[in-house]
């Protein structure tokens, strides 16, 4: 009995010590978030990660101590060849989650959660962003890190577990494993209180990097994944009705014919539509908005000559999220992707939907794979005809990770756009140049993400001057939208307003220009504006509001990993659920500006759950 619980009593604090380990390991790989960080907030971060350490060493525990239960009655070498199986898995799946987590906070800025797993459904596109050394070197940190804590675990510990002595006394033996049993899910739970443990419990500081550190990664997974699929009891911020009242004060005004209260921004009401959007274009990237000089010149242009929203914003980080938010107008959800869920997304309303019905071709353009992550389901069933991607290339112009690089399919674009005989139509064109590992046929900035930015820039400026000398211009308008901004510079932390700031244009032959709009709004604005714009019913969409509406009340809101972002030109809220407050505010309505961020989230997990 003694030898049992001895044996468990050391599987557990070597977890313990594993899982405390992984937190200076994690600050000394981000040395450059933390290098202000002194002695004493190292040791708090540990002590503080201590209870999500403890909770997972707990579920790890369980099962070892069923089977000690079971040699009370059963002795023999298969409960050691059990346990370093066990462990060897165990481990194996902790160094894999453990080293993706360190390198996936460089570009997200969050601890693992139930991202990643998405797109690992297709793993070749997954792979594509990923750096051949990074991939290397991050299967050499996988094997390092599992024999560092897997070699001495078996050689220490398990050894010698399969020749315990026989018990005397089975029925009390049994009593105490069971008994142990229990106990374990305190720790599990987090305590024995009514509610129950979450990554919010190791949140202790107002830097929020120290709350990240502390995070025990395996455990930020396991709650990521169990929030998967019961949406509508999700987010449950106050009764319905107050979250009813409160949404609808910020959908006020809305106006589905606004012809009379809406400015006119275009002279067409059935023009042809080219909607174009940017790959990681971030607000941080651009002068205009505040950040590096010389990396957009030509969207720059196009901003001076069009329709330029100074504050408009991202819905989320990923692609998937932000083609949703633009076509169908229907914000990103913080613990999962619609576009994962077909039978969710093929009901959601789509600007291409609306367009089919006024006689609108549809046609979609990308040099990747259509099929990651469920876009080519989302675009058929959101009214596309036609697909064009990887597959329609030669393998010769197939030169970059992702696919065909943006100067081969801007150039693909312009031919589709002049072999097009049918009008009125729309173009959705994603390009992917700009997306990790940045590999561009370009040279201008040392900085690999500015430079493939710079790149695509370059084509986007070809591709307008090209498309200037043609008679299509006069009857076209051009939208510009990043499907997200990137997290740079590196040192920028989530959650940040920052990070989601990025740059709307609107040009073309049809668009009542120079204009600069400065109202708040982000890219589920898009499908109410462009709609409204047509005179065309958007009543579908009842997350996007019109921009050009005289009497919306406007306001952005984005959403992160767990959290949201709310803004307007009163205030500005940042709230962190896993926190449970908000971990940013400023102005002097933050207080009634959490409390619409928490409806308007409310509100969409209800929608979603009802899909």
């Amino acid at each position: 009995m003694k030898q049992r619980l001895l044996f468990l009593l050391k599987i557990y604090l070597w977890f313990i010590f594993m899982f405390m380990l992984q937190k200076p390991l994690f600050m000394l790989f981000h040395y450059n978030l933390f290098e202000k960080a002194s002695f004493i907030d190292w040791m708090q971060v540990i002590y503080h990660g201590l209870p999500l350490d403890l909770s997972v060493a707990s579920y790890i525990l369980a099962l070892p101590v069923f089977v000690a239960l079971v040699t009370v009655w059963i002795q023999g070498l298969w409960a050691e060849w059990f346990y370093k199986g066990y462990f060897a898995l165990i481990i194996a799946i902790l160094s894999l989650i453990f080293i993706s987590d360190i390198e996936l906070y460089t570009y997200w800025g969050f601890r693992m959660d139930a991202t990643p797993l998405f797109y690992l459904k297709s793993p070749a596109d997954a792979m594509a962003s990923i750096p051949f050394w990074v991939l290397v070197l991050g299967i050499i940190g996988v094997i390092l890190y599992f024999t560092i804590f897997w070699y001495p675990l078996n050689y220490w510990i398990v050894k010698g577990s399969g020749k315990w002595k026989f018990c005397k006394h089975r029925i009390k033996s049994t009593c105490w494993f069971l008994l142990l049993l229990g106990l374990l899910f305190i720790p599990i739970r987090g305590g024995i209180s009514v509610s129950t443990i979450n990554v919010g419990r190791v949140y202790y500081s107002d830097n929020m990097l120290f709350n990240h550190a502390a995070i025990n990664p395996a455990f930020s997974l396991l709650a990521s994944l169990s929030k998967g699929q019961d949406f509508k009891q999700q987010y449950r911020f106050m009764d319905a009705d107050k979250a009813d009242k409160e949404f609808s004060k910020m959908t006020h005004g809305r106006v589905y014919f606004p012809e009379n209260d809406s400015v006119r921004w275009i002279n067409r009401e059935r023009p042809d539509i080219l909607l174009i959007i940017l790959e990681s274009f971030s607000g941080t990237a651009m002068e205009k908005l505040g950040g590096v000089p010389g990396v957009m010149p030509n969207l720059t242009r196009l901003a001076e000559e069009g329709i330029f929203f100074t504050n408009f914003y991202a819905n989320s980080f990923r692609t998937d999220r932000g083609l949703v938010s633009i076509l169908s107008g229907y914000p990103a959800q913080p613990t999962t992707s619609i576009m994962k869920y077909p039978v969710k997304s093929q009901s959601l309303p789509a600007i291409s939907k609306s367009l089919r019905k006024e006689g609108y071709d549809i046609q979609f353009l990308y040099g990747g794979d259509a099929d990651f992550t469920n876009m080519r389901s989302y675009f058929i069933s959101s009214g596309f005809q036609s697909i064009v991607s990887d597959k329609d290339f030669p393998v010769s112009d197939l030169l970059s990770k992702w696919g065909a690089n943006d100067g081969t399919t801007f150039i693909r674009f312009s031919e589709l756009i002049q072999n097009q005989q049918k009008h009125p139509f729309m173009k959705v064109f994603l390009t992917l140049s700009s997306h990790e590992p940045f590999d561009v046929p370009y040279h201008h900035f040392d900085d690999p993400y500015l430079n493939s930015v710079a790149y695509t820039d370059s084509c986007l400026g070809a591709f307008v001057d090209r498309f200037r000398q043609t008679p299509q211009w006069n009857n076209t308008l051009i939208i510009l939208v990043p499907d997200h901004a990137m997290r740079y510079p590196a040192g920028v932390q989530e959650p940040d307003i920052v990070r989601h700031h990025i740059p709307m244009v609107w040009c073309g032959g049809v668009v009542n220009g120079p204009k600069v709009i400065n109202d708040y709004s982000s890219q589920i604005d898009i499908a109410a504006t462009l709609l409204g714009q047509m005179n065309i019913d958007y009543s579908d969409f009842k997350f996007s509001k019109n921009i050009a509406d005289t009497t919306q009340y406007k306001f952005a809101y984005y959403t992160f990993k767990d959290g949201f972002g709310y803004l307007d030109s009163d205030a500005k809220v940042i709230y962190d659920n896993e926190a449970g407050k908000a971990v940013f505010s400023e102005g002097d309505t933050t207080g009634s500006k959490e409390n619409a961020g928490k409806a308007f989230l409310q509100k969409l997990y209800d929608d979603l759950g009802s899909r």
